[in-house]
């Protein structure tokens, strides 16, 4: 079963918290629930928080690159909040740290 991501809005930031594995039978739900909130909130400021997140493959990234865009295309600010280990490696082997800020834990900054 797919979980929703919890979103939080509050001041014009939107803060997405997805728990458990983002893979590709998973990833079009969650794309689907976040695309809707951005679209019709116009935040100013988005966070996918992937605290809780244990496994993301080539999905995930493309989840994350997809929001990016959606985020620019508003003018928002975006952000990944604290992902783990695991999650920050993949993230960097892609280069996303270059395009986007990566806040949380082990010396990075936290929003």
């Amino acid at each position: 079963m797919v979980k929703s991501p919890q979103i939080e809005y509050e001041d014009k930031i939107m803060r997405a918290r997805i728990s458990g594995d983002i893979d590709h039978h998973c990833a079009k739900f969650i794309r689907k629930e976040i695309d809707s909130f951005i679209f019709e909130h116009k935040p100013l400021m988005i966070i996918i928080d992937l605290s809780g997140v244990e496994f993301m493959d080539s999905s995930g990234l493309g989840l994350i690159l997809g929001r990016y865009t959606n985020a620019c295309e508003i003018g928002a600010k975006f952000a990944i909040y604290c992902p783990n280990r695991k999650i920050r490696k993949i993230l960097e082997l892609a280069g996303i740290e270059r395009i986007m800020r990566i806040e949380g834990d082990d010396g990075y900054e936290i929003c």
